[in-house]
Parts: C-alpha cells; sequence; structure tokens
C-alpha cells in the first residue's frame, strides 16, 4: 500500500507589506496599460491577459495550421511605463512574475536584458532590481511565436496570464521555496526560504497543530489560512488537509474513503476568448466542470494557470497537473523537443515548485503520449523527470504519464510503465485485465477516452480496482486540432485532422461542454453514471440520419444529439429519443398520449417513434423532464451569468443568447446573424458560437446564432457605473442587460 498523507498551501495574492513601511505593497497586479506592437512600429493600448491570435482572421494557410486553429502567430513586442519612488528604493527588491506568455519570451528593462523564458507554459520572475532607476522606466517584452508549428493545440499568442510587479526589502520569502507539509492531519509544517542580501539561504519554518482537521474533498474543498513570516516579509498561505492512498487491492482512497474518478482532459484556452486566462474565465471553467460531474481533470499537455488551479482548491476538482505533451522526439518541428535539454529541470520546477502547495493536485503527470516510446532511453528520461518530481514535492504525489500504442507491441513499455507510480492509458484501458494479471501490484488510470465508450469505462472503473478513473478527451471543446471529435456528412471530406486539411473547421468537438458552455447530451449522460445526486432524468433526440445528409461518425466523435423536438419537414417519419435516467423503467408521451415504457439499461432508454410537432414528456419515478416544439424564432433572450461586478478592468460577464419562439422556448434551427452593442462601464472582448466551422472573427460585433445560441463576453473597463449590453438582429425582437460595476477592490487580487 503506498500512502499520502497531504497537506498543501495556495499562495495567496493579497497585500502584504515589508519592514516599518506600512505603505508597500508586495505583490501588485501589473496588467494595465501596456503597449502592443506586431511590427514594433506601429503601438496601440492593450490590458492584460492578452492574445494577439484570437483577433486575427481564419485562415486556411496560416502557419500553425489546424494545430493552430488557422490563426495568426508571429512576433510581437510588449512595453510598459512605470515609475519607482526614491524613497526606500535602495532597499527594496524589484521583481517581475510573469504567470504565462507564449513564448520564447525576453524580458528587457530600460534596454538591458534582464531575463525571459523559452516554455510558454511555465511561469517565472524576473529580477528586475539591478535595471531599475529612480524615476521613470520601461518594461519592454519581446515574444516569438513565430517558429511554426510549435504545438499541437492552439496555444494562442502573447502575454496570455497576469504579470506581476513584487516589491519587498533586500531580504524576502521565496515564494515558491513555501512548501506546507505534514506526518499526519493534526500537524502542519510550513517550510520557507530566505533570500538574503548575499543571495544565500535561510531556512525557516512554522509549525502548527490543528486538533479536529477538517478535510478536504471535492464535495467539500475546505481551506485553511495563515501567513509565514520572516526578515518583515509576509506571505499568506492557505492549505487543505486530505489524505490520498492507492494500490492495485483498494484502488483510490481520499480521505480514507474509496473515490472513482470521472475525469476529464481539458486544454488551457478559454473559447472565443483564445489563450486569455482571465480570472472570471477561469473560475468559469471550473464551475462548468464541477456542474457536469466531473470530480477530476487533467491539465493535457500543460499546466494551467495559477487561477484555474485555485478554482479547483476552492470549488472542488482534484487535478492531474501535466508537464509536456512529448520529450525527445517531436510531434512537431518546433515543439518542446527542441528545449528539453536545457529546459527541462526548470520547467519542472516551474511546474512543481508553483503548484505543489494546492490541494487539488493530486498526481503529477510529465508527458503524453511520447514518439520515443520503443527506444530503450525514454526509460532514463521518465526516470530523470519523475525522480525531480518527488524530489521537489515532499508530499510524495504519485507521478504519471499517458501511455498509448499504435501497434500490438504493447508489453514492451513495461519498463517505462514502472518508473510511474500510477500508469496512464490513452485509449488502452482494455489492456487493463492481462496487464494486472501480467503486473498485479500496478494502479491504472485512463488519461484519455472516447466519448462512445462512456458505458464500457464507467463500468472499467466500477469492477476493477486497480483502475482509479477515466478522463474523457475531452472535457470541453477547444480551439485548435481543428476537426477532431466532428461528425460529417455525406461529400464531405471522410478524414481525421492530421489525415487532411479540414478548414473551415478550426475548433475540436469532442467535449462534454461546447465553446459556449452548453452541455452536451453526452455530458448528462456521463454525469448521471457517476452520480447518484443531482441530476435524475434527462432526454434528448437524435438527429435523423438522412435529415440534413447521411451521417458519418469520426474516431472521437459521438451521434449528434440535441435537447429539441424540433424538426421541421420530418413529420412522420421516425426518429430516436434517448431517455437517461437511474430508475429501472421510463415512460414517453408524446401530446399526452403514451407511446411506450421501456426499460433502462446502461443507463438509458431509446424510443423510436414518428416525428410530430408538439410536446414530448419522459416520467421516471417521479420526474418529468419535457421538450416542446418551437415555432419561429421572434425574440432575442440575454442570460448575464452575473449582473454585478467588480470595477477593476479585469471582471467579466458571460452573457447567453438564446433565439425563442413567442412562448420563449429556443429554436434550435435558428441562426440569424446578430450584432452586439456595450455602452457604459464594460466593452465587448468576445461574441462567437459553438458552430466550430463558423469562421467569424471572435472578437467582431456581429455573429451569427448556432442551433439557437450565442455567447457574448463583456469586460470590465476599470471604471464604477453602469452597462448596457444590446443585442439585435433583423427579424428578432431586441434585447438588452444592464450590468453594474462596484467599487474596484485593491490592485492586488484575491483574499487575504
Amino acid at each position: 500500500m503506498k500512502q499520502i498523507v497531504a497537506l498543501f498551501a495556495a499562495l495567496l495574492m493579497a497585500v502584504t507589506t515589508f519592514g516599518a513601511d506600512k505603505g508597500i505593497i508586495r505583490k501588485r497586479l501589473f496588467d494595465a496599460d501596456w503597449q502592443f506592437s506586431k511590427d514594433s512600429t506601429t503601438w496601440r493600448t492593450v490590458n492584460l491577459p492578452h492574445d494577439w491570435s484570437i483577433e486575427g482572421d481564419f485562415d486556411k494557410d496560416a502557419p500553425a495550421g489546424h494545430d493552430g486553429a488557422y490563426l495568426p502567430t508571429g512576433k510581437g513586442w510588449y512595453r510598459k511605463q512605470f515609475k519607482v519612488e526614491s524613497l526606500k528604493f535602495k532597499e527594496q527588491k524589484l521583481r517581475l512574475y510573469f504567470e504565462g506568455v507564449y513564448m520564447n519570451a525576453e524580458v528587457y528593462v530600460n534596454g538591458q536584458k534582464a531575463g525571459g523564458h523559452p516554455y510558454g507554459y511555465s511561469s517565472f520572475y524576473v529580477d528586475i532590481t539591478p535595471y531599475a532607476k529612480i524615476g521613470q522606466n520601461e518594461i519592454e517584452v519581446r515574444v516569438d511565436n513565430s517558429q511554426q508549428k510549435n504545438c499541437r493545440w492552439y496555444s494562442g499568442s502573447g502575454i496570455y496570464r497576469h504579470v506581476w510587479l513584487l516589491t519587498t526589502g533586500k531580504r524576502y520569502i521565496d515564494e515558491w521555496s513555501v512548501n506546507v507539509a505534514t506526518h499526519d492531519i493534526h500537524t502542519v509544517e510550513i517550510k520557507a526560504e530566505v533570500v538574503m542580501e548575499d543571495g544565500s539561504r535561510k531556512p525557516i519554518e512554522n509549525t502548527i497543530h490543528v486538533d479536529n482537521p477538517h478535510l478536504w474533498s471535492p464535495e467539500d474543498p475546505y481551506l485553511y489560512h495563515t501567513t509565514i513570516e520572516a526578515e518583515g516579509d509576509v506571505v499568506p498561505v492557505t492549505y487543505g488537509i486530505r489524505t490520498i492512498e492507492y494500490s492495485a487491492e483498494k484502488g483510490l482512497q481520499l480521505n480514507g474513503k474509496p473515490i472513482v474518478l470521472n475525469g476529464g482532459c481539458v486544454h488551457h484556452d478559454n473559447g472565443i476568448l483564445g489563450a486569455r486566462a482571465f480570472d472570471a474565465a477561469e473560475y468559469r471553467r471550473v464551475r462548468l466542470l464541477k456542474e457536469a460531474g466531473f470530480n477530476a481533470i487533467r491539465t493535457s499537455h500543460n499546466p494551467p494557470s495559477e487561477t484555474f488551479l485555485r478554482a479547483c482548491d476552492e470549488l472542488g476538482l482534484l487535478v492531474i497537473d501535466e508537464a509536456f505533451d512529448g520529450w525527445r522526439d517531436k510531434k512537431n518541428t518546433y515543439d518542446y523537443s527542441t528545449l528539453i535539454d536545457q529546459w527541462w529541470q526548470e520547467d519542472i520546477k516551474a511546474m512543481v515548485l508553483r503548484d505543489r502547495n494546492h490541494p487539488s493536485v493530486f498526481c503529477w503527470s510529465t508527458g503524453n503520449e511520447v514518439i520515443e516510446r520503443k527506444k530503450i532511453e525514454v526509460v532514463k528520461t521518465a526516470h530523470n523527470l519523475n525522480t525531480l518530481c518527488r524530489q521537489l514535492d515532499p508530499q510524495h504525489r504519485p507521478v504519471t504519464s499517458a501511455l498509448c500504442a499504435w501497434d500490438p507491441e504493447w508489453d514492451i513499455y513495461d519498463p517505462l510503465a514502472a518508473e510511474h507510480d500510477i500508469v496512464g492509458y490513452n485509449y488502452m484501458i482494455h489492456k487493463s485485465q492481462s496487464d494486472h494479471e501480467r503486473v498485479p501490484n500496478r494502479v491504472m488510470v485512463q488519461t484519455e477516452s472516447y466519448s462512445r465508450d462512456t458505458w464500457r469505462n464507467y463500468r472499467k472503473v466500477q469492477d476493477e480496482p486497480w483502475v482509479i478513473g477515466d478522463f474523457v478527451w475531452t472535457a470541453i471543446d477547444y480551439l485548435g486540432e481543428s476537426g477532431i471529435g466532428r461528425w460529417y456528412y455525406e461529400g464531405e471530406p471522410a478524414k481525421e485532422p492530421w489525415e487532411a486539411p479540414m478548414f473551415p473547421n478550426h475548433a475540436a468537438y469532442c467535449g462534454d461542454i461546447d465553446l459556449t458552455g452548453q452541455r452536451k447530451p453526452i455530458s448528462h449522460y456521463r454525469s448521471m453514471l457517476y452520480n447518484n445526486e443531482g441530476e435524475q432524468l434527462y432526454m434528448a433526440v437524435r438527429e435523423p440520419d438522412g435529415y440534413l445528409g447521411k451521417i458519418h461518425t469520426t474516431m472521437w466523435s459521438v451521434w449528434p444529439t440535441y435537447e429539441s423536438w424540433t424538426w421541421p419537414g420530418h413529420e412522420g417519419k421516425n426518429i430516436d429519443v434517448e431517455v437517461y435516467s437511474h430508475e429501472p423503467k421510463v415512460r414517453l408521451y408524446l401530446n399526452d398520449q403514451l407511446i411506450g415504457e421501456k426499460e433502462v439499461a446502461q443507463g438509458m432508454a431509446t424510443f423510436t417513434l414518428p416525428y410530430q410537432p408538439g410536446k414530448l414528456r419522459a416520467e421516471a419515478g417521479e420526474e418529468t423532464v419535457s421538450l416542446q416544439t418551437a415555432n419561429e424564432a421572434k425574440s432575442i433572450r440575454l442570460i448575464a451569468d452575473r449582473t454585478t461586478l467588480k470595477a477593476d478592468g479585469q471582471d467579466l460577464a458571460f452573457i447567453t443568447v438564446e433565439l425563442t419562439d413567442a412562448d420563449g422556448t429556443v429554436n434550435l434551427t435558428a441562426n440569424n446573424e446578430l450584432t452586439a452593442s456595450v455602452s457604459g462601464a464594460a466593452t465587448l472582448i468576445g461574441f462567437g458560437n459553438a458552430d466550430i466551422k463558423d469562421c467569424d472573427r471572435y472578437t467582431d460585433s456581429t455573429h451569427k446564432a448556432w442551433k439557437g445560441r450565442a455567447l457574448l463576453v463583456v469586460r470590465s473597463t476599470g471604471k464604477k457605473g453602469k452597462a448596457t449590453i444590446t443585442v439585435q438582429g433583423k427579424g428578432l425582437k431586441t434585447a438588452r442587460v444592464n450590468l453594474s460595476f462596484t467599487s474596484s477592490p485593491s490592485l492586488v487580487r484575491g483574499r487575504q
């Protein structure tokens, strides 16, 4: 039995002081008022996070190709002016903290190179003290994403995560040295290191006794808050207490109780916002995942933003934190294979030291489907990467990577698998029984799976304790890998994306949740299998084969199925209705006439009946759900996720646009062109739909609806007041929603 008794700290973004000067802000958000240029001559003002790729046109000849969503890449320059006061300057250490710059970032201060980092998914610090001066200073960041292809999915381009200015004394606590450990759940040991003026390090430690620990779990994500102090510096610490055990005999146990991982893989983009990692967008993404029934996420195939992990801590999602897509053998010409020899240690450190204090992170992953897996050298690479993870993480989280095979040779990977604490299986979990017989102590997790195999994978994790969970590819649709998960009609290209360009497809459609945050029927099905609580009954309708064309599915797709009973032109012809239920039987009614009763098998019952407009109703036990045929769309309905926001220049409102008939029923056949306008204390930063073939810019104010819906996103301007969002379309009643932006919080984000 392997056991990890884990207690972690999450660095909290809060105002702290050093020395006797209580007016100094230790960590200040540095996102506002940058100048940006793609040619270093014409400049415009941008506020971070920023992604210049998402601002461009979709182009079938773009160098990043289908991997990069057919969007532009290239080079970019950022610059920002800031002032240093003379008071206390000689006693201060000034540093910049970049959460993520894609990619090949070079940072200059007053014309002198101060630092940078090539890997676009690693966070990094730059000490600017030697280059700063009293008075006006200029930061310049040069970003080079011109070497294509360098990623197999949409990366974005630019400073797409937050930047912070850190001001401390010459002696300060190294943020990434902070580590919380416990040998039992009642004793918390917080350790850190103080960087002295001569560059040496002094260890510090604080022990906290917890008599009645409140344990962290996805159902109850309880967090504690404290600080660690030394040499006048103060760093806030947030921690959660939990225990993890895993074995082939008992599977995965969290806080002494068995848990099965209903997981999903996620890339880092925020759909129509591109790679921009706004706090509000990251929290929304985690909420969507929780609402969809997931209890675990794999950050494929790179470390996520700090905010994403903080949201997982607070809202309750377990995380496999992944470092790289590949190692030494390339998948694309300019991918991580060009960096690994020089940078692997720094990038593993950036992931583990930054993220080891998050209670949500329960497992590290060092790679994904590495090409060189048949070479004996791969064992040494895995050993080096995994060993460094273990050395940097005193909590001894398990380490995995995602293994796969594109041929019959699977057993030969046993030496590679043995380097991992938990072995990741990509689409290979059918080998679990024979592998268990060959290697009885191996703990397995399916790190990627097809949605079409949801039932089979569910049964695997229920019946075989050595398989601790399943992570579907993917939880959410994403930009890039264009066309994966698509279904297509007769006459369209019958290939997968890597076989031929799929333009105008520019995104993946394999997610349980679409680009606008709407759950697909497969999401409801998966959630109801894994979760007894919550949703008890759901109904959706399969698109009839031949309705719009003969349908063909692809490897990552499921049959097109919608929450709709609006199929004009199909009257009198057969149509299939799927009903998902926990009950043993379900009944189906059309216009109050009983169609029939069926037993539920594998979580669903399927009815075939001639289509007639009206009201379709399903019943199971005491639960009832219904679908109503929609008439012609007449109105626009706007649904804001929030109507009161912070006037901080960062906060976002996500506004769902629905096209409804006169009775308020969404018409999924409506695809009207819509125009959005924003007045007041907000600005429009995203407008789009879930159609992965719609190539209108996501930053334009005009966009079509798809399946009766669209999504628009507005951002605070930084000013208090009201904002009015108006959406109109030809033949539709105009809709408006009002938002309020309240007083701006401190420039430092987070809680104390």
